[in-house]
């Protein structure tokens, strides 16, 4: 069978690049990605040769290869619960950049995913107009979701919007068919060890795009932790299985802790074996930002247990800094939901 052609815009690492390359149904002709590290490690694993890294607003005015996928999910910063939802936000308008792709590449499909706001936004609500008559993407009809990763083979609960986008002469085609949960425990090979000494990444470097970017990493060589404070070790020693802030005795507490007894539920919190994890976001390494304590072990999780959680395979290899590669971790779709989205879309692709 002919492998079908995917294009991935605003690449990052590849998360949703991994997730379509592993049913073997689908080859990469283009990604664009503007930072440097993500770049670097979508190429390493998935090839150089059509990896665009910078502006994407560049990209579009060159050569742009047929699709009969297009997939990607524009900078969502503007639209996250989590920050400040400005409508003024540059980055909110990137989605007519991916607009312009759709046109040149004509795919059968497109995917574009986003944080679940992004289906309440002005921006949104634009894209959908121009798939109007007389619109840029008349040809197209646009079928909305929020999906959570858990529902797909992703060791996370993680809601995203994914709007689907398919020829108007193609059947409607509806979320792709759920599977079985999976627990955090499921996502961690047997050969992961809790206990964790490391604290930085082998000093390594590699060439990429005329550059020397940190990496090639193993999976092995991202098991590493951090120095906490003793008072942050006390802490994390006081908190029980699945426990979180809450059951801190008040000598543990900050002032605002104190303060404030409700709200922020996994502030400190401890994962838990037997269910999902939470999000995996960008600062996954700092405890106080979320649930993301070790279920037994007195640390947050390492960077190889934040990517297996994402589901990305272990050979997958990584380049960047510790910050970066957390970024392209937290940033990245889970590749169990992609992969879902790709079986999902290849029997109808004529």
């Amino acid at each position: 069978m002919k492998q079908l052609r995917v294009i991935d815009l605003f690449a990052g690492c590849g998360g949703l690049t991994s997730g379509f390359v592993s049913t073997g149904l689908y080859e990469p002709v283009a990604a664009v990605e503007h930072d440097l590290h993500a770049a670097a490690t979508y190429a390493h694993n998935f090839g150089a040769d059509h990896v665009h890294v910078g502006d994407i607003a560049e990209w579009v005015t060159g050569s742009i290869p047929a699709a009969d996928v297009v997939v990607g999910g524009p900078p969502c910063q503007g639209f996250s619960a989590l920050g400040k939802q400005d409508p003024a936000d540059p980055r909110n308008v990137m989605w007519r950049h991916y607009m312009s792709t759709l046109r040149r590449a004509r795919p059968a499909f497109f995917v574009l995913e986003n944080v679940p706001q992004f289906l309440r936004s002005a921006e949104y609500l634009a894209f959908e107009a121009e798939t109007a008559p007389k619109g840029l993407l008349s040809d197209y009809v646009l079928e909305p979701f929020v999906l959570n990763a858990a529902d797909y083979g992703a060791s996370q609960s993680r809601r995203r919007a994914v709007v689907i986008g398919r020829r108007r002469q193609l059947d409607e085609i509806g979320p792709p068919p759920e599977s079985e949960r999976r627990t955090l425990r499921e996502a961690f090979p047997a050969w992961l060890e809790d206990s964790v000494e490391a604290v930085e990444l082998p000093q390594s470097l590699v060439e990429f795009q005329g550059t020397r970017v940190p990496g090639t990493f193993k999976l092995r060589d991202l098991h590493v932790t951090r120095r906490p404070s003793e008072l942050s070790l006390a802490r994390f020693r006081a908190i029980p299985p699945g426990g979180s802030r809450k059951d801190l005795p008040d000598e543990l507490l900050t002032p605002c802790w104190r303060k404030h007894k409700s709200g922020a539920g996994d502030v400190m919190g401890r994962l838990v074996w037997g269910k999902p994890s939470v999000t995996i976001r960008t600062e996954f390494f700092k405890p106080e930002k979320g649930r993301y304590l070790h279920p037994t072990e007195n640390r947050p999780i390492t960077h190889a247990e934040a990517a297996l959680i994402q589901g990305f395979p272990e050979d997958f290899v990584w380049c960047g800094n510790k910050t970066s590669i957390a970024r392209q971790i937290g940033n990245a779709v889970p590749p169990a939901l992609a992969r879902a989205l790709a079986l999902h879309l290849a029997p109808r692709i004529g």
